[in-house]
Order: structure tokens, then C-alpha cells, then sequence
């Protein structure tokens, strides 16, 4: 069963139009103004459109009907059933679906209804009404123009304050089952929303005086305390990184228990499973996902705050190098892999960096067919997309290695220009680069509104691309070295130093930071990723001897007999399939009849 959206006639009346018999009570002050809009298109709430109504009664029909079905089976200690799962579905097409198309419909570029004003609809239940405000300023952030107000930003913390609560401090578990798309919606639009209001509170140049003085009474509001509390609190309650231990191991972590039979002693081991170690909360869906993804989000967060190492270590648990069937959700998967590369770029990483962004590059371009069917995840799917493919041009300019023929092509495609530019060292274009590829920095503290420079909200940005510029700058010389080298098996030190302009004590120099530069703690095997062993996969390698430098082309030859047998495997079985397929009986009489 699914919501079944109904067609309104063409010239139904508009509730959300202004009247003609409305007064004018433009100010023409354009802040004025925008607050009378604002509060008149509030005031006209209390008119909802017909569809409207029948569908919030649906979706809170559906929601309650499953947290009736989850309290009964609470209460029977099941964990779960068939019939949890229909409602589930059920529940993931109203928000993937019939909410997005009504939005696109009536509220394009405007809010929805206040919860206040469908309260009656929903019976004053208080859970649905969390979720609708949920999904209620998420769409005030995402489409409404201007974005969200002050007030706003504080009502929907208030609002995630309530539905955590409701989570974490129920006496247990709470009777919730949600879609894991939404979940993992949860997650990521808590933490944009701190993200927008840690940039906003910092631009005070065109605040009032109320507005930088409401702030300033209320530090806690969005406090990076509080969100880092919500998030490891997810992550403690569900035991999520216990179970991931046992789902890495491949459920061959064992406890040994002692045995007593026939009066003789001895140890016997059993095997455990994610579930056995989940514990009360963590075996439900609800609290298992919401943990996974708590974990992806302080990965994000330690990055915007420029914490790379702690960002990576939260998912030392997880091998990022598998398939997990704990994340099914691909906007999760795509956000892993940008943090985490981008961490590794920023750790100097390159070679782990470049690995991470092709599989997952790979990843969208086998899959981005999926993504089309919602605009809105599209549009952000192909933004990390761009991003990822600079932030690996930025990577393979610093660290030559192979990668991907298909991304290869692409990277050409999109990047050979200012790769080009890179490579010989114009620091201009690896700025403009990590400006549009990097994360939107933010500042952990709230700052003294007394004495706030107007570009102080760029200050976690300018920090962050002033290292990256530094490690650029040591780096300039090494791109020219790098083609030198290349091209000689022996050559007089102070020969090479002369072809570069540099004496021959800066060219020692130079040649000791290639070597330097060009080995990387590179991940090999082991769950986390911040193992690794110290290797080097540049082209080409040397040693002095004396005043002489000898040179050794380490580049493997491309195989293309490989190549061209997978493709023969390829096309032969492509044959086989085609030679199974049943012919139509148009193409079989045309077929005979071409024939005589």
C-alpha cells in the first residue's frame, strides 16, 4: 500500500497567493519587508490545501501503525519482523516519494505548514510531530529562499535535541523503526545544520545589534560540545564498534567458556555473531544504524575541524576495503570515502588518498544510473563527484602513480589543463583547486562578538589552505626533478644542479626531500586505516655515489595482453548470452525470410 497522490482542478484556489483586497505594508526597507513576508506566509497556514491534509494523515497513520507493531513486539522481546519491514517500506516511499512530490507541488520555494498547524491532523502526537519538524526546517534550509531564520535555527535544534533525547533516554529501547536512507538523513543534515549556523554566527557584519546580542546569551546553542556529545552517545549505545569488530573478523571472534562433562574440565570456544555483542539497544535496527552513521558523521566533523588523524581513527573498526552490509545507504559510502581521502590527502597520504578516490570515483560512475531518480540527491552525489576528482588531480600531481584507465580518461577530460598547470608548480591553480574541493572548515569556539574582524569566519580556511600551501611550496622543485631524471641512467651532480639553476648543495637538498616526499605510510592489510608500512611507488629512483647520481626507472610496463584477453573473455561471453536469448517471432520470420 502507498499513498496515492490526488489531482486538484488547474484553477483550485491558491492559499499561499497574497489577496488583492491585502493592503500594501511594503516598508520599502528590504529587511522589514522580508520579515512581513515571512510572517504573512506563516499566517496563512491555517489554510492547507485538501492533498495536503490526506497525505499527513497517511504518513502519521503509517508511523504510528509501526510504532504499535514495534511497542507489541518490545513487549513479546523480538527484535524484529516481516511485518516491521512492510511498514518500513512503506514508510521509505512517503519520504523518498510522495514527500518530495508534493514539496516540488505546493512548497517549491516555500515552507511547509508549522507542526503547530497540523497538529489537530496528526491527533497531537508528539513523536510524528518531531519527525515532521525534522523534515519540517530541513526543507527551510535546503529550498526556502533566503534559508532559515535565527528563531529557526534555534527551533530546530530544540527539535534535534527532542528527538535524541527520545532516543537515548527512553528506559529502553524506543518503539522506532525508520528507513535507513532517513537515518543516515538524520545524521548528515544535524551536522550540516551545526556546520551553517558555526559559519553564520561568525559573519556578525550585517547583524543587528539584538541578533549578535541573542547570541551572545546563548552560547550553548549548537555548541560543539553538545553535538560531539549527541554523536558518541549514538555510537556508545548502540555497541556498533563492538559489532564491527565481530562483522570484521568474520564473526570468528570467540569467548572461551568452561565446561564441565564427565567430571573432567576443559575450554570450549564459540564463535560470535554482531548480534550476540549488540546488546540491548545496539540489536535493533534503529539504534545499529544510527550508531554506523554516528560514526561517519564525527569522521566529517573531526574534518571540519581540521582534526585528520582523530577523524580517521573513529573508524578504526570499519575496513573500508570490503563491501558493508552495515552501510546500504550510498550518499553514506561517497561521504566516507571524500573525508577520508581528503584526510589522507591532508596527512600527507597521497598514495592511500589516490586509492581511496578512484574506488569510490569508480563506484559513482558504475552506479550514478541509480541516482537520477531524485534531483536533490543527484545534485549532491555529482558535487562530492567534482570534488573528488580534484582534490585526485591535486594527489597525482604530487605523487605519479597509476590509477584507473576510465578514471584516468576523465581526469584528462575534466582536469589535463590545470594538471598540466600543477605539475609545474603554479601554486595559483593547487589554490583554486583545494578552494573548491576541500570541506567548508569550521572554527570549534563561538567568538567574542566584541571584536569580530569581518573575515574571521574564513579563518579555519585560511589555516587549513596556508599548510596545504606550505606543503606545495617544499614540494614545487620536485615535478622538474621528477622529468630530469627520467631521462638520464648516470649524470654528474653538479651537471643536474646546473641544468636547474641551483648549486649544488641546494640540489643535495632537493634530491633529500624527493626521497622524502616520495615515501608514504601507504595502508597494506589490517582493519584500520590508519595502519600502513612506509613505501615508495615513484617512476623512477637513484643513489649518490660520490659526486655521481645513478638513476633507476622503476616504471612498470603496461601489460596490454591482459587488457585485450579480459576483453576477448569479455565478448565471448557476451556472444554465449545472446545465442541463449530466445528470438522474437518478428525477428524469426524476418530472419527466414532473409534466409530464402
Amino acid at each position: 500500500m502507498s499513498y496515492q497522490e490526488e489531482e486538484e482542478p488547474a484553477a483550485a484556489y491558491n492559499p499561499y497567493s497574497y489577496s488583492n483586497e491585502t493592503p500594501d505594508l511594503h516598508t520599502g526597507d528590504p529587511k522589514a519587508d522580508l520579515a512581513y513576508e515571512r510572517q504573512y506566509e506563516q499566517q496563512t497556514y491555517h489554510v492547507i490545501p485538501e492533498v495536503i491534509k490526506n497525505f499527513l494523515q497517511y504518513f502519521h497513520k503509517t508511523t504510528s501503525d509501526l510504532i504499535d507493531q514495534k511497542v507489541y513486539e518490545l513487549q513479546s522481546n523480538r527484535v524484529s519482523s516481516e511485518s516491521i519491514e512492510q511498514k518500513i517500506y512503506e514508510i521509505q516511499d512517503v519520504y523518498e516519494n510522495s514527500w518530495n512530490k508534493l514539496t516540488d507541488r505546493f512548497f517549491k520555494t516555500s515552507p511547509w505548514p508549522e507542526a503547530e498547524a497540523i497538529a489537530s491532523l496528526v491527533g497531537n502526537d508528539a513523536v510524528f510531530l518531531i519527525l515532521y519538524k525534522e523534515l519540517y526546517y530541513r526543507h527551510i534550509y535546503a529550498k526556502v529562499s533566503g534559508g532559515p531564520t535565527l528563531d529557526q535555527r534555534f527551533e530546530s535544534y530544540y527539535n534535534y535535541c527532542n528527538l535524541f533525547n527520545y532516543i537515548l533516554n527512553a528506559d529502553g529501547p524506543a518503539p522506532l523503526e525508520l528507513p535507513n536512507q532517513w537515518l543516515w538523513d538524520i545524521i548528515d543534515e544535524f551536522i550540516y545544520q551545526f556546520q551553517s549556523f558555526s559559519q553564520y554566527r561568525c559573519k556578525t557584519a550585517k547583524k543587528s545589534e539584538e541578533e549578535i546580542e541573542f547570541l551572545r546569551n546563548n552560547p550553548k546553542i549548537w555548541n560543539v560540545h553538545s553535538v560531539l556529545n549527541v554523536l558518541h552517545s549514538l555510537v556508545d549505545k548502540s555497541n556498533i564498534n563492538r559489532q564491527l569488530e565481530v562483522y570484521t573478523s568474520g564473526g570468528k571472534d570467540s569467548h572461551e567458556t568452561l565446561v564441565v562433562e564427565a567430571h573432567c574440565f576443559y575450554v570450549k570456544k564459540r564463535s560470535r555473531d554482531p548480534e550476540s555483542v549488540a546488546g540491548e539497544y545496539g540489536r535493533h535496527s534503529l539504534y545499529k544504524m544510527l550508531g554506523y552513521f554516528s560514526l561517519v558523521g564525527l569522521l566529517r566533523l573531526h574534518s571540519l575541524l581540521g582534526d585528520y588523524y582523530q577523524a580517521i581513527k573513529v573508524l578504526e573498526n570499519i575496513e573500508l576495503n570490503k563491501k558493508s552490509m552495515y552501510s546500504r545507504v550510498p550518499e553514506c559510502q561517497i561521504t566516507t570515502y571524500y573525508y577520508v581521502g581528503f584526510a589522507y590527502l591532508m596527512m600527507r597520504r597521497y598514495q592511500d588518498a589516490i586509492r581511496v578516490f578512484a574506488n569510490i570515483l569508480l563506484y559513482i560512475q558504475r552506479t550514478r544510473n541509480m541516482f537520477q531518480r531524485s534531483t536533490y540527491k543527484y545534485e549532491m552525489i555529482n558535487k562530492q563527484n567534482e570534488q573528488m576528482h580534484g582534490l585526485l588531480a591535486i594527489a597525482l600531481t604530487m605523487y605519479p602513480m597509476r590509477i584507473d584507465e576510465s578514471i584516468h580518461t576523465q581526469l584528462r577530460e575534466k582536469y589535463g589543463d590545470k594538471m598540466l598547470r600543477m605539475q609545474k608548480g603554479d601554486l595559483q591553480v593547487f589554490e583554486e583547486q583545494f578552494s573548491f574541493a576541500c570541506p567548508k572548515f569550521l572554527s570549534p569556539v563561538v567568538p567574542n562578538y566584541d571584536n569580530v574582524s569581518s573575515n574571521y569566519h574564513k579563518e579555519p580556511y585560511n589555516q587549513q589552505a596556508k599548510v596545504f600551501a606550505e606543503e606545495v611550496e617544499q614540494q614545487a622543485q620536485l615535478s622538474t626533478i621528477r622529468s630530469y631524471l627520467k631521462l638520464y641512467t648516470t649524470m654528474p651532480v653538479a651537471k643536474l644542479a646546473g641544468f636547474l639553476d641551483m648549486t649544488e648543495q641546494e640540489f643535495r637538498i632537493q634530491l633529500l626531500v624527493f626521497k622524502h616526499k616520495m615515501k608514504n605510510l601507504v595502508w597494506t592489510s589490517g582493519i584500520s586505516a590508519l595502519d600502513g608500512e612506509f613505501q615508495s611507488a615513484s617512476e623512477v629512483d637513484f643513489y649518490i655515489d660520490g659526486d655521481m647520481i645513478h638513476i633507476a626507472d622503476t616504471k612498470v610496463a603496461r601489460r596490454y595482453g591482459d587488457f585485450f584477453i579480459r576483453q576477448i573473455h569479455k565478448f565471448e561471453e557476451l556472444n554465449r548470452t545472446l545465442k541463449k536469448m530466445p528470438l522474437s517471432s518478428g525477428t524469426a520470420s524476418s530472419t527466414t525470410a532473409t534466409s530464402r
